[in-house]
C-alpha cells in the first residue's frame, strides 16, 4: 500500500497528512516492510537499527494518542491490528 493510500485511509479531515493516526499508520507499514526484509537479510544491522527506531517512534505516538483521546487510540489499534 502506498503512502498516499495510507494517508487517505487514516486521515481525520481532507487536508490531514500529519495527524498521529496517519503517522502511526505509515510507521506500521514501514515496520512491516522492514520486518519482512530482515527475515531474508538477517545480518542487515543498519536496517535493524532503523526498524527499532521506527518501533520506538510508533510507541511514543501511540502513548500520546492514548493520553489525548482513548477512543481514537482504540479505533486505530483495532484497524491496524496492533
Amino acid at each position: 500500500m502506498g503512502k498516499e493510500n495510507i494517508i487517505k485511509k487514516y486521515r481525520i479531515h481532507k487536508d490531514d497528512t500529519g495527524s498521529a493516526e496517519v503517522q502511526i499508520a505509515i510507521l506500521t507499514e514501514e515496520i512491516q516492510n522492514l520486518t519482512s526484509h530482515l527475515k531474508t537479510h538477517k545480518k542487515d544491522n543498519s536496517s535493524r537499527r532503523g526498524l527499532l527506531k521506527k518501533v520506538a517512534q510508533r510507541r511514543r505516538l501511540l502513548n500520546y494518542l492514548k493520553r489525548k483521546d482513548v477512543k481514537r487510540y482504540e479505533l486505530l489499534t483495532e484497524k491496524l491490528k496492533i
